[in-house]
C-alpha cells in the first residue's frame, strides 16, 4: 500500500493544503489538537472532492442505464458470433459506437478518486512516522499526532503493534474497537449502496448475465472494503465511510428523481407524480415536465409501468402532451370508464362444484322436459284413430297389454266421441 501511495506523491501537497485550510477553520471553533478539528477536515476533503466530481457521477449513471438497455442485444451478439471471439469484439464495440456508450464510464468516479485517496493515506503514513510532508509542517505534525477519534489516532491501523500505538498515545483496545467499528459500518455502506442499486433501480423484466454480475458485486465489495480496511489508518477509514455514504445519499436522490424505465423505483416515482397531478390539476416542476414528456414520446413502445400511469390520467379526465404538461378531455375519461365498465360487466369465473351443480340442474331440467314431451305425445288425438277402424266379425277385442298395438294406450278405452258411431 506505502508503495501505491508513493505514485500519487505528486498530489499529496495539493492534499495537504486543502486539509490544512479546513483545519484553520475547524480549529477555530473545536480547537487544533482536537479530533473533530481535524477529522471534520477530512470529511470536508470527502465533501469538496465529491462535488467535484458529480459531473462524472451522472455520466456513470448515464453508463450504467444503457447499459442495462443494450444487454438483450449484447446477448445476442455473443450467441451468434460464439465460436468467433474476433468478431463479437467488433460487434460490441460497434454496437458501443453506434448507442455512445462507455463500459468505463461507470468506474469513472472510483478511477477518479483514487489519487486523492492514496494521497491522503501517504500523508496520513507520514504523520504516523513522525515525518512532515506537504505543507503539514511540525506544529501541524504535532497537532495531528494528538488529536484522537473516539480514542484513536488519525495514523493508528487495527494492525498496529501495541509499541506503535502506545507511540501515539493511545490503547491498543481502543484502536482495534474503533477501527473494527469504522469497518463494518464502511462495508455496511457500500453493500447497501449496491443493494439499493440492485432492488430498485434495475428493469426487473431484462434477466441477463450482466444483472447476475453485479448482483454478486453487491456481496463481494463489501468484503473486499473490510479485508483491505484493517491496513486502512483511522483518518483514510473516515475518508472511504464518508465517501460511502455520500455515494449512497446521491444514488438514493437520484433513483427517487429519475429511475431507470420498468423498474421498481420508477414504478414508486410515477405513483407519487399522479399523486401530485391529482392534488393539483397540473404537472409541477421542470424535472416532472421532462418525465411526461419522455412517456409520450415513447407512444407504444411504453413499459407496463408508463401505461399505467397513462391510463390513471385518464381516469381523471387528463391527457399528457408532447411538451409534458397535461389537460382535461372528456373523451379520456369516457374511454377509461367504458374499459372500465366492460371489466365490470365480464361474469365471474365460476368454481368446478359450482360448474358441475350447474350441469346437473341442466341434466335434470332435459330430463323432466323429455318425460312431459312423451306424455303429451301419447295423448294426441292421432291415437284414437286406431279405434275408428272396422274390427274382424267374431274377433273379441283384446284388452291384454300383451296384445295392445304399438301407439295404442294399456288399459280401458276411452269411450268414442258420438259423432264417431
Amino acid at each position: 500500500m506505502d508503495t501505491i501511495a508513493s505514485l500519487f506523491s505528486f498530489i499529496t501537497w495539493p492534499v495537504s493544503w486543502v486539509i490544512v485550510q479546513f483545519h484553520k477553520l475547524y480549529g477555530a471553533i473545536f480547537g487544533d489538537d482536537t479530533g473533530w478539528a481535524w477529522g471534520l477536515s477530512i470529511v470536508s476533503l470527502v465533501v469538496l472532492i465529491r462535488i467535484c466530481l458529480i459531473p462524472l457521477f451522472v455520466k456513470q449513471i448515464k453508463s450504467t442505464r444503457n447499459m442495462q438497455v443494450l444487454q438483450p442485444k449484447m446477448k445476442a451478439i455473443q450467441e451468434r458470433y460464439k465460436s468467433d471471439k474476433q468478431r463479437q469484439s467488433e460487434e460490441m464495440m460497434k454496437l458501443y459506437k453506434e448507442t455512445g456508450t462507455n463500459p468505463l464510464s461507470s468506474c469513472l468516479p472510483i478511477l477518479a478518486q483514487s489519487p486523492f485517496f492514496f494521497a491522503l493515506y501517504h500523508v496520513l503514513s507520514a504523520i504516523a512516522s513522525g515525518k512532515t510532508i506537504g505543507v503539514i509542517d511540525q506544529p501541524l505534525l504535532d497537532s495531528a499526532r494528538k488529536a484522537h477519534i473516539f480514542g484513536a489516532p488519525l495514523a493508528a491501523k487495527f494492525m498496529d503493534s501495541a509499541s506503535d500505538v502506545s507511540a501515539l498515545g493511545a490503547s491498543l483496545l481502543d484502536v482495534r474497537v474503533v477501527t473494527a467499528v469504522m469497518i463494518v459500518m464502511m462495508s455496511a455502506s457500500q453493500f447497501f449502496t449496491q443493494r439499493q442499486l440492485m432492488t430498485k433501480n434495475v428493469d426487473l423484466t431484462v434477466k441477463t448475465p450482466y444483472m447476475q454480475q453485479q448482483k454478486m458485486l453487491m456481496y463481494i465489495f463489501p468484503v473486499i472494503f473490510a479485508v483491505m480496511g484493517i491496513n486502512f489508518p483511522v483518518g483514510v477509514l473516515v475518508y472511504w465511510l464518508t465517501t460511502n455514504v455520500w455515494t449512497m445519499g446521491q444514488q438514493m436522490y437520484v433513483i427517487n428523481q429519475n429511475p431507470t424505465p420498468g423498474s421498481k423505483a420508477q414504478d414508486q416515482y410515477l405513483g407519487r407524480l399522479l399523486k401530485s397531478v391529482t392534488a393539483h390539476g397540473e404537472v409541477r416542476g421542470r424535472t416532472k415536465r421532462n418525465t411526461v414528456k419522455r412517456i409520450v414520446s415513447k407512444g407504444p413502445d411504453r413499459n407496463d409501468i408508463e401505461r399505467k400511469f397513462v391510463t390513471g390520467l385518464a381516469k381523471l379526465g387528463l391527457v399528457a402532451q408532447e411538451d409534458g404538461t397535461v389537460i382535461k378531455s372528456d373523451t379520456a375519461l369516457a374511454e377509461a370508464e367504458g374499459g372500465a365498465a366492460q371489466r365490470r360487466q365480464q361474469p365471474k369465473r365460476q368454481t368446478k362444484a359450482q360448474r358441475q351443480t350447474g350441469a346437473a340442474q341442466q341434466t335434470g331440467a332435459k330430463d323432466t322436459d323429455s318425460t312431459e314431451s312423451g306424455s303429451k305425445t301419447s295423448l294426441q288425438k292421432p291415437d284414437a284413430s286406431q279405434d275408428d277402424k272396422p274390427k274382424p266379425a267374431g274377433k273379441p277385442a283384446s284388452g291384454s297389454s300383451r296384445q295392445a298395438k304399438s301407439g295404442q294406450r294399456k288399459g280401458p278405452q276411452r269411450p268414442k266421441h258420438p259423432s264417431k258411431k
